[in-house]
């Protein structure tokens, strides 16, 4: 487990009271093993899961070894299209009824045969509820913000906010959410829970 840094989730950890420290370990311990049981569907799939990562059920059913995600990521959508590779890093925020497509067909072929592409969503990213990605985007890059709805058909850089349909650069990012402990999102947070009331 990566240490937690001195941020405002561990400082509201280490001000409980021991009841209260007590109290908040069941649901956290619970939904861990909820949470540790679905990564382990997903890697007798043949994915590739980190640790206290996140994600549907749903997802953890379809996924193959095209899959790949990081520590420490959150996923709110099963709407992964594993055709093709999809690489996600640590610390990555993917919100609800966020769709990635990898797949597509030669337009031009008079087989109509499929593309495949694949994707590489890296470190500190966050694509908010609904986004849309196309095959056409191969990266979406580190810290990259893409907001509610957007519609992203192409590879963004670091530390972009991209917007809209189709999806255009806004501006740069300030900073990306290294105090966040993404896995408290979804109350998959039991062993950062544990780390930071110890350090207290």
């Amino acid at each position: 487990m990566e240490e937690i840094k001195d941020s405002k989730y561990k400082r509201e950890i280490q001000q409980r009271s021991l009841l209260r420290y007590l109290k908040g370990l069941y649901p956290r311990y619970k939904n861990y093993l909820k949470y540790k049981r679905i990564s382990s569907i997903a890697r007798k799939k043949g994915a590739f899961v980190g640790n206290n990562v996140t994600m549907p059920i749903s997802l953890a059913k379809k996924a193959n070894s095209n899959l790949t995600i990081g520590n420490n990521t959150s996923i709110q959508t099963d709407k992964l299209d594993l055709r093709a590779k999809v690489t996600i890093g640590h610390n990555v925020v993917i919100g609800k009824d966020v769709e990635i497509l990898t797949n597509s067909h030669n337009v031009d072929s008079l087989d109509w045969e499929h593309k495949s592409y694949g994707i590489e969503i890296e470190d500190y990213v966050w694509l908010a509820t609904r986004v849309f990605v196309l095959p056409s985007c191969r990266k979406i890059a580190y810290g990259t913000v893409c907001a509610a709805g957007a519609v992203v058909v192409k590879s963004t850089e670091d530390m972009d906010i991209v917007s809209g349909n189709p999806a255009k650069f806004i501006r740069k990012r300030k900073v990306i959410h290294s105090n966040l402990c993404v896995e408290s999102l979804l109350s998959n947070d039991y062993e950062a829970y544990v780390d930071a009331y110890k350090d207290k």
